[in-house]
């Protein structure tokens, strides 16, 4: 007496026949003929698995508590290995997900997490398949869904940012200062080197100041036209002395 069985096509059965393995392939999809009392069999799901990891809370290398979560995209490769390679494949490759995110993330700092998910998860996935893949396991997929740091470090990190931000603004503020200076002093330079050049500014900036509504106005007078001025007063003056002594000879 015989039974046949008959299996979906996204299922396989390995058959164990007097406690061996009957055959090194598996049986099936479809009809199976199984020997009752001889023959026993397992059947293995070939579709592919999505194992949401739980919650890892770790530390980081630079001592920063961080909780992670992740999905690992698995599927049966072998399932004769599934079978003669580890007790459960399902739960031994899951808890080998937990294990190695929680390892993987660990050896980081948190500025490397944020900056290379996609890196991480790769580091992952090779991993897994190291061991995974003994076991008739193939990891399609791995993906770091969330990394949730605490509240302080939130404030902690968003201070932070303010000050380089201000320390950014200040050092432009800096380094335009310098260049308004080099500016000047080249200016001033220039205009030191040419006379004329010097009145032309004083009279400009005359005619911007005479240009709005102020009642007194004090005005500067270069030490040029002074110099000049009293030159010529004391010109005049021994002019003057001179003609008078003159006139009493």
């Amino acid at each position: 007496m015989n039974i046949r069985t008959f299996y979906a096509h996204t299922t396989t059965k390995v058959i164990f026949r007097l406690g061996k393995i009957w055959d090194s392939r598996p049986c099936g999809p479809g009809i199976v003929l199984v020997f009752p009392f001889v023959d026993e069999y397992q059947i293995i799901d070939l579709r592919l698995k999505a194992y949401d990891v739980p919650t890892q809370e770790l530390l980081t290398l630079d001592f920063v508590t961080v909780a992670v979560d992740a999905v690992v995209y698995y599927s049966a490769r072998d399932p004769i290995a599934c079978l003669s390679e580890v007790y459960d494949a399902n739960y031994s490759t899951r808890q080998l997900a937990q294990t190695t995110l929680h390892n993987t993330l660990s050896r980081r700092t948190l500025a490397q997490i944020m900056a290379d998910r996609d890196g991480v998860a790769a580091q992952m996935k090779h991993v897994l398949e190291k061991t995974s893949s003994i076991w008739g396991i193939r990891v399609e997929r791995v993906l770091i869904k969330d990394i949730r740091l605490p509240t302080n470090l939130y404030r902690a990190m968003a201070a932070e940012t303010e000050a380089v931000r201000a320390a950014n603004a200040k050092l432009s503020f800096a380094l335009g200062e310098i260049k308004a200076s080099d500016a000047l002093r080249q200016a001033a330079n220039e205009l030191t080197s040419s006379p004329a050049a010097l009145q032309l500014r004083y009279m400009h900036t005359l005619t911007k100041i005479s240009a709005q509504n102020n009642h007194t106005i004090v005005l500067p007078l270069p030490l040029e036209l002074v110099q000049s001025f009293t030159g010529t007063l004391l010109c005049q003056r021994n002019t003057s002395s001179y003609y008078d002594r003159a006139l009493q000879d």
